[in-house]
């Protein structure tokens, strides 16, 4: 089999694994998936706008981190469509490698959630839903002049502006919780799983743009300001 198809292979079994465990938690919480609450409620019940707070907390507190904002719709209270954008940087040097690792970049998730609510008109909402996430961003590497071990020469490498990309999925469980008036506060957990991605010419990407440090699976959370409209 060739790599190709490896990757083809693992992708599929990947996207139903998740479809079923999204599935299994959905029917578990309201006994049917897919099936609009029979009231008067219209289906379009406006939109909201939010931003995460979390992610420029870990920025000032370490050497990456995010901006991240959403525009999510309301249909029928139940089902809420989203998008969400964000701009992710990192600027890293490991004392022990002497490597310094710096990128920043946009990423985009594109997604939809459920409200788990057996009453889905009420103000407070627990949701689950699903994201495909896509960032490409530049890498710059380098390290300075050192001996070579063996032969004792000076070596050295520097990679500038190397284009990288990666794709991701999510599946997030969170709730929101009205303040007052539009406010609204809320939080996410969300897990995350490597699809397809394309690293620089000297290996593992330290960081990505909206998916965190190195790795196939992460996990991420995400307390957002939301002002529902």
């Amino acid at each position: 089999m060739t790599q190709i198809q490896k990757t083809s292979t693992s992708i599929s079994r990947l996207a139903f694994s998740l479809l079923l465990l999204f599935a299994a938690t959905v029917a578990q919480a309201q006994g049917k998936l897919f099936s609009l609450q029979k009231d008067s409620v219209p289906l379009f019940r406006g939109f909201a706008v939010s931003v995460d707070i979390a992610g420029p907390l870990v920025k000032a507190m370490s050497d990456y981190g995010e901006m991240e904002g959403s525009l999510r719709i309301n249909l029928h209270d139940q089902y809420f469509p989203i998008v969400e954008i964000g701009y992710g940087e990192a600027d890293h040097n490991n004392e022990v490698t002497q490597i310094s690792y710096s990128t920043k970049a946009p990423y985009f998730r594109v997604g939809c959630d459920l409200n788990l609510l057996k009453n889905k008109h009420t103000p407070n909402r627990i949701y689950g839903g699903l994201r495909y996430a896509f960032t490409s961003y530049k890498v710059d590497m380098a390290r300075p002049e050192v001996s070579d071990p063996i032969w004792g020469s000076p070596t050295s490498f520097e990679i500038v502006g190397e284009s990288c990309n990666q794709h991701w999925a999510e599946v997030v469980i969170g709730l929101d919780a009205k303040i007052f008036g539009p406010l609204h506060l809320g939080w996410n957990v969300r897990y995350k799983r490597r699809l397809a991605h394309k690293d620089c010419s000297a290996g593992k990407t330290w960081y990505v743009p909206g998916y965190g440090k190195w790795g196939d699976t992460r996990l991420g959370a995400n307390f957002n300001v939301i002002i529902d409209i």
